[in-house]
């Protein structure tokens, strides 16, 4: 088999152009690709392997997995990389429609091969009227495929081909002309109106890609049972499809603040810069949000409810999704301690990542802020930070630099699961039902969380402050943590409490507030936070947060490290605090605070960056409140539902399952998915059970 070459009119960008985006995917290599291929391919004929349509798409792709499933759709299906039209799919035209999902403009070009029935690179009415009387739409409300529309495209005999550009805008204008095609059928009279129940009906069917669960709820509720008008009804339908223009105009009412309520005359105001968005959308915007909300304000979250959601949201796969209730109404307090344990099972495995990145760091910062001026000559060992590292290396190998790195990750696992875990709790609680939070909550919120924490971690930083400084003692005697905990005791565990009290509380009010808003500034337009941009969120956070604080921790580091022979001891954080100062001078105080920056910054940034990563990956639904900035994940009836991507799913077939989905929930090219043994079987193909 070979692919015609009419297929050359498919550019496959080359491979350094595709990068890996929820719009571009980098190119699966050829020697993977088809060792996936061979995997799937069933049928061998004159020493080649070829897919069946069933190979492709129920086997491969994991689509229409039922028993009684419909021959035609998955044909249908199939044709879009089966090229050659006879019903078979070699390695090439694998390969092929592995590099057209890696275009900017997969999701139109694969409609277009699903249209273009004969695979000469075009469009003919025959093909246009096959696939559309195939769709679960058409047989509901059937369009005229005689009728001045079609004609306007294909000419009066319906005999023009239509090329990929056109049928771009045929695909948009098809789906408009349905829906108003399907106005006229339920006002046969011509009055201009219809009945609320009759709008539901026609919405539901022909408008059902763009539907949400708020708006399909409240289509009856949204017209105070009057009667549903032609302007009304086409309003209603471009602010459907207008959703995104329409947070643009949110974004430039609030200045990018995507909590920020506003009112229908400010969002008027801001519309008036785009012509699209006409009065009567605003005004039925804000009847959809006010069946909900009844506040006469919007959000963001208010938009994102209505708006549809978007294919590419699905290429991020998850390693597992579990839905724990139904709806959030269904949440027990059962349920909320599970959310809590799932929450802090994951804060404590991205604290202990974070921890090691920069546990060298700590070291140093640790012996910088120890190291005293005043008690007695030639007790200067490091003139800095870096002149520190060096000697830890020289001294005592790389591996002291990771000096009580165990007792630091048995802390650090309840200290920051704690530390994230109510943090999140507390934002839950002091949130509204939209999921917004004052900034005086945040702040509160964060300094629970940094109170809670230090409890349970004080004993273990002392622990680890005392090993890490063991290193600077010329002794015989190797210093253990159990050596310590012995010699501390119960009470002596916490030495230097009020010190820690006096760093965590106000460091965690800082830095989570400062996390939360400077994520929600580097979102895209989506509201969608990529690795990169939580990383970078919470390592700027960790600057003012660290820097800050770092008073209050070097009086709990001379707290909790024991005094030598000479040195000066303290009784307390008031005591400590006078005699810095006297012996000392300001400057003491601010011991290390490069080094605390250096470590808390970029600590923290891994560590955040790991717990919403992971939250994405192994995603539970508790019906209560995910990350801001994470995929949503709303059900939708698609294609998606009826499979997911696995690891044979490379390169761009990543987006495969995606893609056509979002054909059906874009375009509303909704295919049956019953039925059996409707059609008779295409030549060369061969079915499967």
């Amino acid at each position: 088999m070979h692919i015609p070459d009419t297929l050359n009119w498919i550019p496959a960008p080359p491979a350094a152009q595709c990068q890996e985006t929820p719009s571009f995917l980098k190119r699966a290599g050829t020697d993977k690709l088809r060792e996936v291929f061979l995997k799937y391919a069933s049928l061998q004929r004159d020493e080649e392997q070829y897919m069946t349509s069933e190979d492709f798409v129920r086997r491969f792709l994991g689509l229409f997995s039922e028993a009684a499933f419909n021959d035609d759709s998955v044909r249908l299906l199939a044709g879009i990389a089966d090229t050659s039209k006879d019903g078979l799919i070699s390695f090439s035209e694998f390969q092929a429609f592995e590099g057209l999902l890696c275009t900017p403009d997969a999701l139109y070009r694969t409609a277009f091969q699903l249209f273009d029935r004969q695979g000469n690179g075009n469009v003919s009415y025959a093909d246009f009227a096959d696939v559309v009387q195939k769709t679960e739409l058409h047989s509901k409300i059937p369009f005229s495929l005689d009728g001045p529309f079609i004609k306007r495209y294909f000419g009066d005999k319906k005999q023009r081909l239509i090329n990929y550009a056109e049928f771009t805008q045929l695909l948009h204008d098809f789906h408009e002309e349905h829906a108003m095609e399907a106005f006229r059928s339920k006002d046969p009279a011509g009055t201009g109106f219809i009945s609320p129940l009759d709008f539901q009906d026609i919405i539901v069917k022909v408008k059902r890609h763009l539907l949400t669960p708020d708006v399909k709820d409240n289509l009856v509720a949204v017209t105070e049972g009057h009667k549903v008008s032609f302007p009304y009804f086409i309003a209603f339908t471009s602010l459907l499809n207008n959703m995104e223009l329409i947070k643009q105009v949110y974004l430039q009412a609030t200045q990018g603040n995507r909590s920020e309520p506003v009112t229908k005359d400010q969002l008027l105001y801001a519309a008036q810069t785009m012509s699209q968005i006409t009065p009567l959308e605003i005004d039925i915007l804000f009847q959809l949000t006010g069946t909900v909300q009844q506040t006469g304000r919007i959000d963001y979250s208010d938009l994102s409810n209505i708006a549809p959601e978007h294919y590419t949201k699905h290429i991020t796969h998850r390693l597992a999704e579990i839905k724990a209730v139904e709806s959030p109404a269904d949440r027990s307090a059962f349920i909320q301690v599970l959310e809590s344990s799932y929450r802090f099972t994951l804060g404590s495995f991205a604290g202990a990542v974070g921890a090691t990145v920069v546990y060298p760091i700590d070291l140093v910062k640790t012996r910088m802020q120890n190291q005293r001026a005043g008690s007695y000559i030639g007790e200067v060992a490091y003139r800095n930070s870096w002149d520190c590292f060096k000697k830890v290396i020289r001294h005592e190998g790389a591996l002291g630099l990771y000096r009580g790195l165990l007792p630091q990750l048995m802390g650090v696992a309840p200290e920051k699961a704690i530390k994230l875990t109510v943090n999140d709790l507390v934002r839950d609680k002091l949130s509204d039902k939209r999921g917004n939070i004052p900034v005086w909550s945040e702040i509160l919120a964060g300094g629970c969380a940094g109170a809670s924490q230090v409890v349970f971690t004080n004993p273990l930083e002392i622990v680890k402050i005392r090993l890490q400084v063991a290193g600077e003692i010329a002794s015989g005697n190797k210093i253990r943590a159990w050596s310590v905990v012995r010699e501390l005791g119960l009470f002596g565990l916490y030495k230097g409490a009020r010190a820690c009290l006096l760093r965590d509380v106000p460091f965690s009010a800082i830095y989570f507030p400062t996390y939360a808003h400077t994520k929600a500034m580097m979102a895209d337009k989506n509201g969608y936070n990529h690795p990169l941009t939580l990383l970078a969120a919470g390592a700027i956070a960790g600057v003012p947060a660290a820097s800050l604080v770092t008073p209050a921790d070097v009086i709990k580091t001379r707290l909790q490290v024991v005094a030598r022979s000479g040195q000066t001891t303290y009784t307390g954080v008031w005591d400590a605090t006078k005699k810095i100062m006297a012996e000392e001078g300001p400057r003491a105080f601010w011991k290390g605070t490069a080094a605390r920056v250096f470590r808390s910054s970029p600590q923290f940034g891994v560590t955040l960056v790991t717990y919403e990563l992971m939250q994405r990956l192994f995603y539970v639904d508790f019906g209560g409140t995910q990350p801001r900035g994470s995929e949503s994940h709303k059900p939708a009836n698609t294609l998606e539902s009826a499979g997911s991507g696995t690891q044979d799913h490379i390169g761009g077939y990543k987006a495969a399952v995606p893609l056509l989905a979002g054909v059906e929930s874009k375009f509303g090219l909704y295919l049956p998915r019953f039925g059996r043994g409707a059609a008779t079987a295409t030549p060369g193909a061969t079915t499967g059970s």
